[in-house]
């Protein structure tokens, strides 16, 4: 298959090159805009209370919900507020009111705290929930200059905050990350190609096909989303620049190593080039196939946020291996070795003998690097039961915008959840009117709850039927403390509903616990789904049932340890309360799938090298010197592509950077370049039960065993640069011992 496809992209290129173009005008000019959102609760399903909660608030008291914004003063001395304050403060209250700016309701200063350091301006937004129309953008704007306008020259310090006005600064911070990233990742792909391979024409080559592949990769998600309405978070923009990027990239880095590796064994550039597809194509496209079935698997999730994430970062890679197997060959088809121009390095394998120094320690003392190698992943993983989530999406907004500034401001005076208070609804099941008895009674026993601040004079709907209670508590709602409370002595007191009334608690805290819940329940489902999918392609690929086991306990004890080396840094060293709820899962699924392309190569290539007759040790020596510089390079560009997410700002992206980018290091630099071949030189031809016996008959064997003391002399001299005689005839016995193996297939 891969034969046949390398044959018709060298023999057709400009016609692949024509598709392509085509495909990509007629995607782009036909995808729907990309919408999305940064709400939590619009990933919950509707038979969550939380859900529910909102759907009656939105029947019941559609202009009587939290002020989506709240406009915060503060003298600029930092002493309270004076009579003449509180006065300009209601006169620009009621200023803000005469406006009628569009979208925004009703607008009403907060009663004055008894410490006089801050007041407040509550502003309703109808219908502001989710993602806010442009039209609602435009008013928080509006609001934001207008504010400015009417306090200049006060003495006073003013600004908006809010539900409202933390999705706006969420946007723009987005807007920011997305192109902050995007500068890095290219810069970093850049400078890692020209050190690489000192050719400006194979830098340029991921980073002009990709931006190609990206347009087109975005079409096909906003036509996804739209057609079974997902709902995108507002980070998947960020995150498709570094998978594509990142992802395009390393299979770029695969298909070009193997392609200079058979240039240098003699062969001219078209039929290199052929080879290289035939050999290296089977590992690309299992690898990316396991990343695709991996991300597919959230589609269990109960979120809607994972539902949508998995589909769009599917088709991202989909659409990579597409173009790493068939535009770019097509391109490098058309240059041929004036791909690697200036540089002549392509000609003469390099001198350096790092990597078939690691090799040669690896394969006399597999044991040794085993156990270092797992031991350092399991003290790791040992961190990661102090795990802790935290559930506020918006915290990927940088902590200087306005809403986050005035939000600490508001703490001063107010208690901590008065931007996110609770909303606990009273609901008669007769039909007849709450009483005034059974409302105050019911009001007090909130009130006495541990961890409540206060509780408003509840809201009566129309009918009398339904109250909303507004509940302020003492920590701020976005915490794991207020979740403590909701989850606990609020959902209690307020189950104790009076005889003839039902209850439900809302608000963006019972968002964040039923959100728990949700994520507790997709660990247990996805998790296992993934694994279990990966192990099958593992299977399908090495015809064996033995190795893909100790290969995904591999890539899950690097999950562990990555996951608690976030712990350290963020939780441990930062003092932050908790990792980003979605980390967990987003991680899983990077470092297990994308870990697993590094494993992938290395195993492809180690079987290949043991299929030849060598001895369990020396075929891993081999491995590691062949295939250890392709996973070096990819590795680091990988990682580092992910690492420039750590540049956007904002916990979130700055969690998901790190942990993703640490956990691809520790695939490649600790999982494939050491524990992998280790301990599959411990196990020796065991580890392809029940395919083919990578044992090779005696004559064979004696002929290897004669090349690799040639190797050994090599290693010890420094010389390793073999003649192309020496490769072709590597491969003629290859292909004479491994003409039954799966692997062979694929050859020529």
């Amino acid at each position: 298959m891969f034969l046949r496809l390398g044959k018709a992209v060298v023999k057709y290129p400009w016609v692949i090159i024509a598709v392509w173009i085509v495909a990509v005008v007629a995607v782009v000019g036909l995808a729907p805009k990309l919408s999305t959102t940064s709400t939590e609760a619009n990933f919950l399903p509707s038979h969550y209370q939380s859900i529910q909660a909102e759907n009656l608030q939105k029947k019941d008291f559609p202009t009587a919900g939290t002020p989506a914004a709240i406009v915060v003063f503060e003298q600029a001395s930092g002493r309270p507020l004076t009579a003449a304050d509180t006065q300009r403060i209601g006169r620009i209250a009621a200023d803000l009111a005469a406006r009628h700016i569009a979208t925004i309701g009703t607008i009403r200063a907060f009663p004055l705290p008894t410490n006089h350091l801050v007041a407040a301006i509550g502003v309703q937004m109808p219908n502001a929930q989710g993602q806010l129309s442009q039209a609602q953008v435009d008013a928080i704007d509006t609001l934001r200059a207008d504010v400015a306008s009417l306090n200049r020259g006060s003495g006073m310090r003013a600004g908006v905050t809010g539900t409202a006005a933390q999705y706006v600064d969420q946007q723009s911070s987005s807007n920011k990350a997305t192109k902050i990233v995007a500068f890095a990742t290219i810069a970093l792909i850049l400078a890692l190609l020209l050190l690489i391979f000192r050719s400006p024409i194979i830098a340029l080559l991921p980073v002009l096909t990709i931006a190609v592949v990206s347009e087109m990769a975005r079409g096909l998600i906003a036509a996804v989303s739209s057609a079974f309405n997902l709902q995108v978070d507002t980070t998947i923009s960020t995150m498709l620049i570094v998978v594509l990027f990142g992802v395009g990239t390393d299979y770029i880095l695969f298909l070009m190593f193997r392609y200079r590796e058979r240039l240098r064994a003699g062969e001219d550039s078209k039929t290199a080039l052929v080879q290289a597809i035939s050999r290296v194509g089977p590992a690309i496209a299992t690898a990316a196939g396991a990343v695709i079935i991996a991300f597919l698997a959230l589609t269990l999730s109960s979120l809607g946020l994972l539902r949508a994430l998995g589909p769009a970062l599917a088709i991202a890679v989909a659409t990579t291996l597409l173009a790493g197997l068939t535009l770019v060959p097509a391109i490098v088809s058309l240059l041929g070795t004036r791909a690697f121009w200036p540089s002549s390095a392509w000609k003469t394998e390099p001198t350096g003998a790092h990597f078939a120094r690691i090799g040669d320690a690896l394969g006399r003392r597999p044991g040794r690097f085993a156990v270092v190698s797992g031991g350092v992943l399991v003290l790791l993983a040992i961190a990661a039961f102090s795990f802790h989530p935290s559930f506020n999406l918006n915290s990927g907004a940088t902590s200087t915008t306005q809403s986050a500034v005035f939000d600490r401001i508001l703490l001063k005076s107010y208690p901590a959840g008065t931007i996110a208070p609770t909303d606990v609804f009273l609901e008669s099941t007769t039909g007849a009117p709450l009483s005034a008895a059974t409302l105050h009674a019911y009001g007090t026993r909130l009130a006495a709850v541990p961890g409540v601040g206060s509780v408003a004079t509840p809201v009566i709907a129309k009918g009398g039927t339904v109250a909303d209670y507004k509940v302020v508590l003492d920590v701020p709602g976005k915490s794991n403390a207020a979740m403590a409370i909701v989850r606990g002595p609020l959902q209690h007191a307020a189950a104790a509903s009076p005889r003839g009334a039902k209850t439900l608690v809302g608000g963006i805290t019972s968002v964040y616990v039923d959100l728990q819940s949700a994520m507790d329940h997709d660990y247990a489902i996805v998790f296992p789904v993934a694994a279990v999918l990966i192990l099958c392609i593992l299977g399908i690929l090495l015809q064996s049932v033995v190795a893909p086991w100790y290969l995904m306990a591999a890539v899950g004890l690097g999950f562990a340890a990555t996951l608690g080396a976030s712990v350290l840094v963020f939780q441990d060293g930062a003092n932050q309360s908790g990792l980003t709820f979605i980390l967990p899962i987003v991680m899983y699924l990077f470092v297990v799938a994308l870990g697993t392309d590094y494993n992938i190569l290395m195993i492809s290539r180690l079987r290949e090298e043991a299929a030849t007759g060598r001895e369990r040790r020396a075929a891993a020596a081999m491995a590691v010197r062949h295939a250890g510089p392709t996973i070096a390079s990819a590795g680091l560009i990988l990682a580092g592509t992910f690492a420039s997410l750590m540049l956007a700002g904002g916990s979130t992206l700055v969690q998901m950077g790190f942990a993703i980018a640490f956990g691809i290091a520790v695939a490649a630099f600790v999982m494939s370049m050491f524990l992998t071949p280790s301990v599959t030189a411990l196990i020796g031809h065991r580890a392809w039960w029940p395919g083919h016996d990578a044992r090779a008959d005696e004559g064979n064997r004696q002929g290897r065993a004669l090349l690799d003391r040639r190797t050994a002399d090599s290693a010890t001299t420094g010389d390793h640069t073999p003649t192309a005689r020496e490769h072709r005839a590597r491969d003629d016995r290859s292909a004479a011992v491994a003409s039954n193996t799966p692997l062979a297939r694929h050859r020529p």
